[in-house]
């Protein structure tokens, strides 16, 4: 069971980012395809960010109550047709609203994976184990720009979504053949149907009014957040047990830790993208090359974190690798015209240690700091995290982009303030991932 498991789950883990990072390639060729602005742009990429937050804690829940084999399988499925339809769209009001389809079932995943992984593994394994997970994660994310930057070379943008569809029958076929058990520790307590909508519409509110910058939907956001803080800390089974972030202080400062790691680090990839493509006037292939070296120094050192994670305190281990991280998006904001493609490679390899050193020690964290009935919930939690930091990232740079270039095409006219608005938000994710250095120690120690 355990091996089965295993495979399953770190087969999803590398379909749902390798999606992810092979998108951001491909989007100078949808922008051309589409004549859409660099806004627009932005929303291809976020869509599927916003979708999967509003539903990871949701469906977190609801694997815990129901069961987490059954949301896994049927997330496996919604991405697939949302792959499909991605794929097929005819304009880019269709590709964005397919991408929220894509979201819904990673969310479906992503809520689930860890958890069942957790539920099967004994405590002294966890941190090796999960670090194969995260392997897997970002064995997806380094090949996602290099098969997607082939693909939309060779067969257009449309194949980097259609490329999803057979592996996601293949995902299903093995989850249903391997995985023959049910995980619901939480089957007798109840779904929190108002909670749920409440933290939906919040993130839903706070994202577009950031994004738009729209003052009234942010405050009402907020508002909401004050609602749903309340409400979940008086009912008997909430949809997010706020009394985990009170009372358990590994918990709430690893995740805060991974919120603004993510927030500090996804739009890199997207960032850079955008610089190879229009400013170096490379090819997606070749920039695909490129933006490989981070993801892959990642993908091969995350086991060796958890591993080492299991031995060292994992805080200790996570906020070198938040050092690490702070440092190279720091030497980032010092990009232009022209930066040495080797330099860029140097430095990505630097955030790839960076990564590993980070995200496999925090995950063993927060998953090894609650008990069994709330693997789901941390699972979801951390998922969100991971989404709502990557949605800021994504937001951050929308706002940058709108204040330097704005609701126009990216031609070799605004090149200049391209590469402006790209130091600009390496130099404030820069800043973010400093303050993410003292969440990291802040956690306390967990043995």
């Amino acid at each position: 069971m355990r091996r089965a498991a295993l495979l399953t789950i770190t087969l999803a883990s590398f379909l749902t980012p390798f999606a992810l990072s092979s998108v951001n390639v491909a989007l100078p060729m949808i922008g051309k395809g589409f004549a859409v602005d660099a806004i627009t742009l932005n929303w291809i990429a976020t869509a599927y960010l916003l979708s999967s937050a509003m539903f990871l804690i949701p469906f977190g829940r609801i694997a815990d109550i129901k069961g987490r084999r059954m949301v896994f399988v049927l997330g496996v499925g919604v991405f697939t047709a949302g792959s499909l339809f991605s794929g097929l769209s005819t304009s880019a009001e269709m590709l964005i609203a397919f991408r929220v389809l894509q979201g819904i079932g990673g969310a479906m995943v992503f809520a689930t994976g860890m958890a069942i992984l957790i539920s099967v593994f004994p405590l002294n394994e966890r941190g090796k184990v999960l670090g194969i997970n995260v392997a897997s994660v970002y064995t997806g994310l380094s090949l996602g720009p290099f098969f997607g930057g082939i693909l939309t070379q060779n067969f257009g943008w449309r194949s980097v979504f259609l490329v999803n569809v057979p592996l996601g029958i293949i995902v299903v076929a093995v989850a249903l053949w391997k995985l023959k058990a049910e995980w619901a520790d939480a089957k007798e307590e109840r779904f929190d149907l108002v909670g749920s909508a409440i933290y939906s519409l919040m993130l839903v509110l706070i994202m577009i009014g950031v994004s738009e910058s729209t003052l009234i939907l942010i405050t009402a956001g907020l508002a909401l957040l004050i609602v749903f803080i309340v409400w979940e800390s008086r009912i008997e089974h909430p949809v997010l047990e706020i009394r985990l972030f009170r009372r358990n202080i590994t918990f709430a400062f690893s995740n805060l830790a991974a919120l603004l790691n993510y927030a500090a680090t996804f739009a890199v990839t997207y960032l850079l993208s955008l610089y190879l493509q229009y400013i170096k006037a490379l090819t997606p292939q070749q920039a695909g090359f490129i933006l490989i070296a981070q993801p892959v120094v990642q993908a091969m050192l995350s086991p060796f974190a958890g591993w080492l994670s299991d031995r060292i305190e994992p805080r200790v281990v996570a906020s070198t690798g938040m050092v690490l991280t702070a440092l190279g998006l720091f030497i980032f904001s010092n990009i232009n015209e022209s930066t040495e493609i080797s330099m860029i490679v140097a430095n990505l390899m630097l955030l790839g240690l960076g990564f590993a050193l980070f995200s496999s020690p925090n995950t063993n964290a927060i998953m090894s700091s609650v008990e069994r009935r709330f693997y789901g919930i941390a699972s979801a939690t951390l998922a969100t995290m991971r989404s709502v930091g990557q949605m800021f990232s994504m937001t951050i740079v929308m706002l940058i982009f709108a204040i330097y270039i704005g609701k126009t095409l990216i031609t070799p006219e605004v090149y200049p303030l391209l590469i402006e608005a790209t130091r600009t938000s390496f130099a404030i994710f820069s800043v973010l991932c400093f303050f993410g250095i003292f969440a990291s120690l802040a956690r306390g120690r967990i043995r």
